[in-house]
């Protein structure tokens, strides 16, 4: 029986927005180790904390330690929930390597246990960050076009935080502003997506409650690479 150890995260965003909450995300890996005779010897978990940088999650570090010390299988809901840089994943991915450990991501059927799990991954870890890329350069090309038309942004747009006179994105944030765009697509109005997000507990970045005014700009801001103007 082949050991295994269980990570799972969630932030307030990404629990409204896809509905993972770490009981799920328990769930969800327990019957996949049950279905392939592993044995989950460690369950660590990080609830509320950004995806961003795994330095400072300590569940994860010791989810890490675990699985390189035992040469077990470091088992995740999805890649997102182990982290959302591309360069931290695949040098987690080394790591436990070196260490005889493995990967395996459910959502993505990711299994580093073998050769062709290894390949997929790499593949799908160049298209993630492919698509940062082209999310960055939209937006320093609208930046740089308002910078040329004499506007700056003042206050500091939802889903950006500024450094200097440069703009960066906040990636909680702006997965609240793909979770707008979802919700309208659903045919949600702007007063019920205010309000769903408002009784969710999530605010607007001064901390405010949302307003269906406040909808209307993001989905018609060009920031946010919108292509479907709202009335």
């Amino acid at each position: 029986m082949k050991k295994a150890v269980a990570y799972l995260r969630v932030s307030t965003e990404s629990q409204v927005r896809e509905g993972i909450s770490l009981e799920a995300q328990r769930a969800k890996i327990e019957a996949w180790a049950t279905v392939h005779d592993h044995e989950l010897i460690c369950i660590e978990e990080d609830a509320g904390i950004s995806g961003k940088d795994i330095r400072h999650r300590e569940g994860l570090q010791r989810a890490i330690e675990v699985a390189c010390t035992e040469q077990a299988i470091l088992i995740v809901y999805s890649l997102s929930r182990l982290s959302r840089s591309t360069r931290d994943t695949l040098a987690l991915v080394e790591k436990l390597d070196k260490a005889g450990a493995d990967l395996v991501s459910l959502s993505e059927r990711i299994d580093t246990t073998s050769a062709a799990g290894r390949m997929i991954f790499r593949v799908l870890a160049v298209l993630n960050e492919f698509e940062r890329d082209q999310v960055s350069e939209r937006t320093a090309a609208v930046l740089q076009h308002k910078k040329q038309n004499g506007q700056v942004y003042a206050p500091v747009p939802f889903g950006y935080d500024r450094d200097g006179d440069m703009l960066i994105e906040n990636p909680e944030e702006l997965s609240v502003v793909e979770l707008i765009k979802d919700l309208r697509k659903q045919g949600c109005s702007l007063r019920q997506i205010s309000s769903k997000l408002s009784c969710s507990g999530i605010t607007t970045k001064t901390g405010k409650k949302w307003h269906a005014s406040t909808i209307r700009y993001i989905l018609n801001n060009t920031l946010y690479s919108n292509d479907d103007p709202q009335e």
